[in-house]
């Protein structure tokens, strides 16, 4: 058990940095623009170059090549796996400069002949900066696949940081010298876009020459693994394109409904963001290429186990942080944002936004396991169903329940129809993976057991944290507004830190795994 947490672990500590990082980045565009118009604006523009980069760069094109690349580094040697990479790389460079020339080309014809209102106006200019980002986070999003399932998780991870470093910095040095009105200064934001990708791209490239990758032009066209390839990614480009339009679809509603919809969601979504990459998107990246080296090899007996631990570990960490999102949503966006443009209405709309959306996050976490159980099998058909299936529910539960809420809480429509939506799809999903007949009985026992406990103790770290934060303000404690920095830390640590002691040491004793063999990494690395 200790292995995959200490594998996942590595890509964790370099994931880790890279969120702190990157919300210190939230914080100084909250500090920068608010959560008004611009904000929104600018989250808009930069959510359709990620559209394409989960679409081309990264989801089902790496969920489809990984296996295939395992499968000839085991079989066939590297100078086949090689071959293979260049020929998908080469594939790629073109179909991405094809779709970022026709995508200036309809942004440019947009604003040239048609009729907007200045914020749609805005967001086009901003889109029309920054979708050129398609390109270079595509390339370096395969890049950091390759690398991850030739072993390499910490290196790869810590390119995240560049992109935070870049972005800080355009913030605080860049756009001061754009203007004084912040529609104008907003656009040093687009430019520091481009440049963190660059950075990001080229990052990678030493790690990949270090392992023999070596850059050629092969014609994709003609080529077999290619072919396989493409064969795995048409479902899987349907699923992963889903979700991304219905996602971009969620933030257009949000962006014509309220000026202050889209970013307050999006900071809500940011914070959900850091338990969510911290844990399990770290340890989703490395249980792809693991799990699709179990299945080559057809040994479904520690494929079963692996995932039976992976789901133990992640649950064990995200119920809790789950509740305490819920339970602290408010001193926590007061204590992280609540600065400059971001006042008090914007930490009361952000922080609905949390609660809504922090119920989420267990669902979301089991989702990123078990869809890659799927894509280790050589299976993307059924998970791409259950994901449109779960995908048409939520637009069409948050439009239903957009127009229920007043004005300043629209954003909590989101985040119940991403709660119901994500959770269902988990169970789905799960459904589908024990009907595979190759991993019968897949029963995950250790989960089966532990869950329930685990569930309990987290609500009960939940009302640890409400009492001690209640009992910190019944003291005459402040982590509002006007309030110092050092009370605002006393009013979000000081409970997160007697919950998390009182999960962890009551899970002990309870007998829970994933605390023992935690602890037990720990106890390993002490000298002797």
């Amino acid at each position: 058990m200790a292995d995959l947490l200490k594998s996942s672990g590595a890509m964790a500590g370099a994931t880790l940095a890279s969120r702190v990082l990157g919300m210190v980045r939230e914080m100084c565009y909250a500090r920068f623009m608010g959560d008004g118009l611009v904000a929104g604006a600018f989250v808009l523009a930069f959510m359709i170059p990620n559209l394409f980069r989960r679409l081309l760069g990264e989801g089902a094109l790496m969920a489809a090549f990984i296996p295939v690349f395992k499968e000839q580094e085991k079989t066939a040697g590297e100078a086949a796996m090689w071959r293979t990479t260049n020929a998908l790389m080469s594939g790629l460079v073109v179909v991405l400069a094809a779709v970022v020339g026709v995508g200036l080309l309809g942004i440019t014809a947009a604003l040239e002949w048609g009729e907007w209102s200045k914020q749609t106006t805005l967001m086009l200019e901003l889109l029309r900066w920054v979708f050129p980002y398609v390109f270079l986070i595509c390339l370096a999003a395969v890049a950091m696949g390759i690398l991850n399932s030739r072993g390499h998780f910490f290196l790869p991870a810590l390119g995240a940081l560049i992109f935070n470093v870049v972005m800080i910095g355009a913030v605080l040095w860049l756009a001061p010298s754009y203007g004084t009105e912040l529609k104008d200064r907003v656009f040093a934001l687009a430019v520091g876009v481009l440049v963190a990708g660059v950075a990001q791209l080229l990052y990678q490239l030493p790690a990949l020459w270090r392992e023999g990758f070596r850059p050629e032009w092969i014609s994709p066209w003609a080529d077999d693994s290619v072919r396989k390839i493409m064969s795995r990614l048409g479902p899987g480009v349907i699923g992963v394109a889903a979700f991304q339009i219905n996602v971009l679809a969620t933030y257009c509603i949000g962006f014509f409904v309220g000026g202050h919809v889209v970013a307050s969601y999006g900071y809500a979504v940011r914070l959900l963001e850091l338990p969510q990459g911290l844990f399990a998107v770290s340890m989703a990246t490395f249980m792809l290429p693991t799990l699709a080296g179990l299945a080559a090899e057809k040994k479904y007996g520690d494929f079963r186990a692996r995932i039976d631990e992976a789901a133990r570990h992640l649950l064990f960490l995200n119920l809790p942080a789950a509740v305490l999102l819920f339970v602290m949503a408010e001193p926590i966006v007061q204590l992280l944002f609540q600065y400059g443009a971001f006042d008090e209405a914007a930490t009361q709309r952000a922080a609905w936004a949390l609660k809504c959306l922090a119920p989420a996050l267990p669902g979301y976490s089991l989702v990123l396991i078990l869809v890659r159980a799927f894509y280790a099998l050589g299976e993307v058909r059924t998970p791409v169903k259950i994901s449109i299936a779960c995908l048409v529910l939520n637009l069409v539960l948050a439009l239903a329940l957009v127009f229920q809420f007043k004005d300043g809480l629209q954003q909590g429509a989101f985040g119940i129809a991403n709660t119901i939506s994500s959770t269902l799809n988990a169970v789905l999903l799960w459904r589908a993976l024990r009907r595979r007949e190759e991993l019968a009985p897949m029963a995950l026992p250790g989960l089966r057991r532990q869950l329930p406990v685990m569930m309990g103790l987290a609500m009960l770290a939940g009302w640890v944290a409400w009492g001690v934060g209640r009992g910190y303000l019944d003291l005459g404690g402040d982590g509002g507004n006007g309030a110092a920095v050092s009370s605002r830390l006393l009013a979000v640590f000081g409970p997160l830190f007697s919950a998390g002691i009182f999960y962890w040491a009551v899970s002990g004793l309870a007998g829970v795994d994933s605390a023992k063999a935690i602890l037990g990494i720990f106890r390993r690395k002490r000298p002797e």
